[in-house]
């Protein structure tokens, strides 16, 4: 949670900055532009009655982005997590597998160094809910064990190189962080709340304009 709030702090900041450098003669700016983010990084799972452990991590997310105007955004998609690791709880050593799938709503500022060289950020909300998951045992397999919606404030930071004038490449660096805790469901062989916090990723970005 942390790291969300500090990249919130820096949000601001660059907003404040970029809002009072941005000249009054509005520019042309493309409306819409589509991206697509690619990450790996690691979370911490934090339980309510079981240890903690982390999980890696694997992202990918499409983003559509409507610019209200040249240096600000407001952006939607979908994204797809994969999560994985080792810890143990009650029954003993496991090897834990998830998949989430992400509906983010987040607000777009970026500021251009040049005709080429962009940074941009993003903050928001977002709800994300398990579509498959498994905890392996040495001698037994146990799957679908958490269910529901978790949500959580995510941001990230993107160093963009424009290739041309339809499309961009670059780096992005992002986190999020649960503010809920997802319950084991009924049949589940222990019980525990748990909320997925400090999820860090680091990746690649490309965004097409048009």
């Amino acid at each position: 949670m942390k790291s969300s709030v500090l990249f919130s702090v820096l949000f601001s900041i660059f907003i404040i900055t970029n809002s009072s450098a941005q000249e009054e003669e509005d520019k042309a700016f493309e409306k819409y532009n589509i991206s697509i983010t690619t990450g790996i990084g690691y979370g911490k799972v934090e339980n309510e009655n079981q240890p903690n452990y982390d999980l890696n991590a694997n992202i990918g997310e499409l983003l559509f982005t409507y610019n209200l105007k040249e240096n600000l955004g407001i952006a939607t998609g979908v994204g797809y997590l994969q999560l994985s690791g080792n810890g143990f709880n009650t029954n003993g050593n496991f090897y834990h597998e998830r998949d989430l799938i992400k509906i983010p709503l987040l607000l777009r500022a970026n500021k251009n160094f040049g005709d080429k060289f962009n940074i941009y950020a993003l903050i928001g909300f977002y709800g994300q809910t398990i579509v498959n998951e498994e905890f392996r045992y040495l001698n037994s397999l146990e799957k679908d064990v958490f269910g529901g919606w978790s949500f959580g404030l995510q941001s990230s930071f993107t160093f963009e190189y424009e290739i041309s004038e339809d499309w961009s490449m670059g780096i992005n660096i992002a986190t999020q962080s649960d503010f809920n805790k997802l319950d084991t469901k009924n049949d589940a062989s222990f019980e525990d709340e748990q909320a997925i916090t400090t999820l860090n990723t680091i990746g690649l970005l490309f965004k097409f304009r048009f």
